[in-house]
C-alpha cells in the first residue's frame, strides 16, 4: 500500500505531465516569414545557398532563432503572377510576416503603374486579412524610362507603405545598384558578393519585427 506522500508525489507527477501535453503544439513552432518577390530574392545566377534569402535564414538561427524564412521568389515574377500565387501561399504557410518585393519586372515592361500599385494593394490587404504584417520593398528602375514614368512608378512604394502604415525597405538594392561591380552584366540583376549588403538592408527595418 502506498504511503499518502508517494501518492501525491505521483499526482503531481501525472498534472505536471497532463498540464505538458496539453499546450497548444504551435507553441514549439517556429513563426514563419514569407517573402513573396522577384529574381532580386530568387538568388537570380548564382547558387540559391548565396542568394540574401538564404543568408537571412542562416541569421534568423542566429540572432531571431523563433523564426523561419519561407522563399517564394520566382525569377520573372510580376505583381500579377504574386497576387495569382498569394492565396495558397498564405493558406499553405500562414505567415505572422510577408515581405513583398514585387514591382520591378511590371516596371521593366513599362505596365501602367497605377496596375501595379492596385495589385500591391491586393497582396496587402490578402496579407492583413490573414492577420500577417506586411513589409513592402521598394525598387527603382534604370533611367531610360523616362521622367515622368519614373517618377509615377518610384511613388508607388512609399504611397503604399503610408496608406497602408507598412514597414517599408526604401530600395532594396540600396548600396548594390550604384556600384558597377556588385552588379551582373546586365546591370539589373546583383552579384553573389552584393548579398550580404541586401541582407544588411532588408535585416534593418525587418529586424525590429521578430523581437
Amino acid at each position: 500500500m502506498k504511503k499518502p506522500s508517494q501518492t501525491r508525489w505521483l499526482a503531481s507527477c501525472l498534472f505536471l505531465a497532463l498540464l505538458l501535453f496539453s499546450l497548444p503544439a504551435a507553441s514549439s513552432e517556429k513563426k514563419t516569414l514569407l517573402i513573396v518577390g522577384d529574381s532580386l530574392s530568387a538568388a537570380y545566377n548564382m547558387p540559391q545557398d548565396s542568394g540574401w534569402v538564404s543568408l537571412l535564414q542562416q541569421r534568423l538561427e542566429e540572432k531571431a532563432s523563433g523564426w523561419r524564412a519561407v522563399n517564394a521568389s520566382i525569377s520573372g515574377e510580376t505583381t500579377t503572377g504574386g497576387l495569382t500565387r498569394l492565396p495558397d501561399l498564405l493558406r499553405q504557410y500562414q505567415p505572422e510576416i510577408v515581405l513583398l518585393e514585387l514591382g520591378g519586372n511590371d516596371g521593366l515592361r513599362g505596365q501602367p503603374p497605377a496596375r501595379i500599385q492596385n495589385n500591391l494593394q491586393q497582396m496587402i490587404n490578402l496579407s492583413q486579412e490573414a492577420d500577417a504584417r506586411v513589409v513592402l520593398a521598394g525598387v527603382f528602375l534604370p533611367p531610360n524610362y523616362g521622367r515622368r514614368y519614373l517618377e509615377q512608378f518610384e511613388a508607388i512604394f512609399p504611397s503604399l507603405a503610408e496608406e497602408n502604415q507598412l514597414t517599408l525597405i526604401p530600395f532594396i538594392l540600396e548600396g548594390v545598384a550604384e556600384q558597377a561591380e556588385l552588379m551582373q552584366e546586365d546591370g539589373i540583376h546583383p552579384t553573389a558578393e552584393a548579398q550580404n549588403r541586401i541582407l544588411d538592408t532588408v535585416w534593418l527595418e525587418l529586424q525590429p519585427l521578430l523581437n
